[in-house]
This record gives structure tokens, sequence and C-alpha cells, in this order.
């Protein structure tokens, strides 16, 4: 070494702020490692049976003769798998439903960033998630034999 000091680095306010930058780089987790971390989590639920959308009420066309002076607060939804049907009703205060063939366990809705809500299933398959979420979300039923049904994205 020479002793000679890069003009860079003489300045203190230039130093702390390298620093900085530096310090700043090092708290960013790389855009891949973000990716990899999210496919993991998807992974979680491969062996689930998916469920299809195979009828929704909002999707019905309205009969010409009829008049509705309010939109109806009762919206029905069927997701259909091979072994698997989840029949669902969504209320302003809850989502009601029913596995058949009836099964005892636990219903999950999941949205984008996590759980949102947790309820059991009787063993008569029927199961109350109150108040519904607010974003989009699926349902993952999980029954006591052992059974795992993810639906399809469920938007209120």
């Amino acid at each position: 070494m020479s002793g000679v000091i890069d003009p860079e680095w003489s300045d203190d306010e230039r130093l702390i702020e390298a620093l900085r930058d530096a310090l700043r780089s090092a708290d960013e987790v790389p855009a891949a490692f973000v990716e990899a971390g999210k496919a993991a989590f998807s992974w979680r639920t491969i062996d689930a049976e998916l469920a299809a959308l195979t009828y929704d009420s909002a999707l019905e066309p309205l009969d010409a003769p009829a008049v509705r002076s309010e939109s109806a607060i009762l919206r029905s939804l069927t997701f259909a798998s091979d072994g698997w049907t989840v029949e669902l009703e969504l209320t302003p205060g809850a989502v009601l439903g029913q596995l058949d063939p009836p099964a005892a366990g636990t219903v999950t809705a999941r949205g984008e960033v996590g759980e949102l809500a947790t309820a059991a299933i009787d063993e008569l398959g029927f199961f109350a998630l109150g108040p519904p979420p607010t974003t989009p979300y699926r349902l993952l039923c999980s029954t006591q034999s052992g059974a795992t049904i993810l639906t399809g994205w469920i938007t209120p």
C-alpha cells in the first residue's frame, strides 16, 4: 500500500452513502427467489382433487317476462371433480356449503396472500364460513378420510 487515499472515499458523506446503497441492495430479495418461493408454496396442494366450476347462478340469464326490482342476495355455485361435488351458497353474511359425498373435515378459504378463514365440515358435509372473504379466494376442503378438494377461484 502506498498510503494514498482514493479521492472517492476521502469524503465521509460519499462513503456513508455508498455503505447505505450496499446495505439497501443486500436487503433486497432477488426476483427469482421470490418466484421460486411462490412456486414452492403452490405445490403444497398438488395432491388436491381439483374441482372445476360447473354452475354459477350469477351467469344465469334473466327470464324475459320476469321483472326484478333488486338483485338477488344469494349466489349458488357448484364445483365438481371426478369423485366430489362442492355446493356453495354465497350470502352477504356467510359462505354456506356441502360436500357430496358427505364427509367431515375442515374447509379453508385461501386468497392470494394466504389463509382468509377456516371452518369445520360436519359429518353430513355441511360447513359455514363467515363473513365471506372480500377478495378472490379458493376453498380447500380436507376430509378426515384424507381427501383434499380444491375449488377454482371465487370472486365476491
